[in-house]
């Protein structure tokens, strides 16, 4: 079984992801074999918080390239998390 810690890698503090929390909605990068419950589960465990939904996204690699050679960046999962009425993600 997978921790809370290696589900959830990080809260994205992105300019989409700010706007996102004035509606009680939080953006986080997660693994990309996590599903939805055990999404939930991780943010509850790791905040203490009640999750209400849990939205999910699978954000394909960009083409990059450094001189002649190209490449690309990896594929990732982002999730949108709501969460209950009254609770709130401490970031300080």
């Amino acid at each position: 079984m997978n921790s809370s810690h290696t589900i959830i890698r990080a809260l994205l503090r992105t300019e989409k992801g700010v706007r996102l929390q004035d509606d009680k909605k939080y953006l986080f990068s997660v693994s990309k074999s996590a599903n939805k419950i055990q999404i939930k589960k991780a943010v509850e465990d790791i905040y203490k918080v009640k999750v209400l939904n849990v939205n999910t996204q699978m954000v394909p690699g960009k083409l990059k390239r450094v001189r002649t050679q190209l490449g690309r960046t990896p594929d990732w999962k982002k999730a949108v998390v709501t969460l209950k009425e009254g609770q709130k993600i401490d970031l300080a």
